[in-house]
């Protein structure tokens, strides 16, 4: 299996997940055996995570309430900020956590069904953890993009104007 190949394989699944093989054989002009092979391969060596379904909840009966939190944490002597970070993981409220740079060490994505139910995760189960020394809270007002997917309908390219 050449690399080039599994990029290739990789990159359209990113795009749509339910390609058959077929369909990226087809597109990739390698044979279904290689396309198979280098799945069954990503899966196994974990290169392939999962695979999700990206939802525009803006067109679902279920609104839901997102937040970005910033993290300053305590690192540990040996660990650094993995033990937190796992452990934060674990909270089915949070979707996604990064270590990141700056003022705040992770970032949450976290989901709940309205305003108080984020804000109590942040004072009832995040801000109490061993470690955690501040947070901020951002509330998600509007998605625009996510995972390389713009939510709204495309419309004219406007150059956007620059004034002295």
């Amino acid at each position: 299996m050449k690399s080039d190949n599994i990029e290739k394989v990789l990159g359209l699944l990113q795009q749509n997940a339910r390609l058959t093989s077929e369909q990226l054989s087809e597109r990739l002009a390698i044979s279904v055996d290689e396309v198979d092979a280098i799945i069954v391969e990503c899966e196994k060596t974990s290169v392939i995570r999962g695979y999700y379904t990206l939802v525009n909840e803006d067109n679902f009966d279920r609104q839901r309430v997102r937040a970005v939190i910033d993290v300053a944490v305590e690192p540990e002597r040996d660990g650094g900020f993995d033990r937190i970070a796992r452990n934060i993981a674990k909270f089915s409220e949070v979707t996604d956590v990064l270590l990141v740079s700056g003022n705040f060490d992770i970032s949450l994505i976290v989901v709940g069904d309205s305003l108080q139910d984020v804000a109590n995760f942040v004072s009832s189960k995040l801000a109490p953890l061993r470690g955690v020394r501040s947070t901020r809270t951002h509330f998600m007002l509007k998605k625009y993009k996510e995972a390389g997917f713009t939510f709204e309908d495309d419309e004219d390219y406007e150059r956007l104007k620059i004034t002295p």
